[in-house]
């Protein structure tokens, strides 16, 4: 039986709960839901609007992806979570689309939420594969 690796990342946000940035087992990546905080200062003010808050959502993932050797290309599954769905969903997916290469838009899930921890409009987790 393969043994798990659990880790936190340089660069990337304090996590807001007791959980890691990434979880591996047999190649496969588990990325934890990033939100638009500062990693310099989770108390910073959330950047206005789902536009620059997708922006810097994915910025943390990539930080994330790109120290375990990974990037855009090995996302498999995406989890996507809105508090402002029907107001939010066209600009993210405006945002979402340019952060993976051309005809390889992994599977999604999007989903409307209540609130996410802070207040941010937007989480975003995803699975990856090496």
């Amino acid at each position: 039986m393969t043994t798990p690796t659990f880790y936190m990342v340089d660069g990337a946000p304090q996590p807001t709960g007791p959980f890691c940035h990434a979880a591996e087992i047999d190649g496969w990546v588990f990325l934890t839901g990033q939100t638009p905080l500062d990693p310099r200062d989770p108390a910073a003010p959330i950047p206005e609007g789902i536009e620059a808050q997708t922006h810097l959502v994915f910025q943390h993932l990539k930080t994330v992806l790109s120290q375990l050797g990974l990037g855009f290309d090995n996302v498999l599954r995406v989890g996507v979570y809105l508090t402002h769905l029907e107001e939010d969903f066209s600009a993210f997916n405006q945002v979402y689309k340019s952060y993976f290469p051309e005809g390889k838009l992994p599977a999604r899930t999007c989903v409307g939420v209540t609130s996410l921890v802070r207040g941010p409009r937007v989480e975003v987790d995803l699975v990856a594969h090496r």
